[in-house]
């Protein structure tokens, strides 16, 4: 598993947006990874969740940071 949190956001990505993020600049890669960190620090909602299920909290802030991108 990585532990670089470009790694950790691409690995909670669902495949296509793996792809689509993957082939951006390392400086987008890092942006969208940073906004996906706040995600998960800031959402009371994931905190729950991450208790459950952390793979499924990573990949819904995951879900939420590309949502909120396109």
């Amino acid at each position: 598993m990585p532990t670089d949190p470009v790694g950790r956001f691409l690995a909670a990505l669902d495949p296509d947006h793996r792809k689509v993020v993957g082939a951006k600049p390392q400086e987008e890669q890092e942006r969208l990874a940073a906004a996906w960190e706040r995600e998960l620090e800031s959402d009371d909602e994931l905190d729950t969740l991450d208790e459950l299920s952390p793979s499924a909290a990573e990949a819904e802030a995951a879900r939420r940071v590309m949502e909120d991108r396109t």
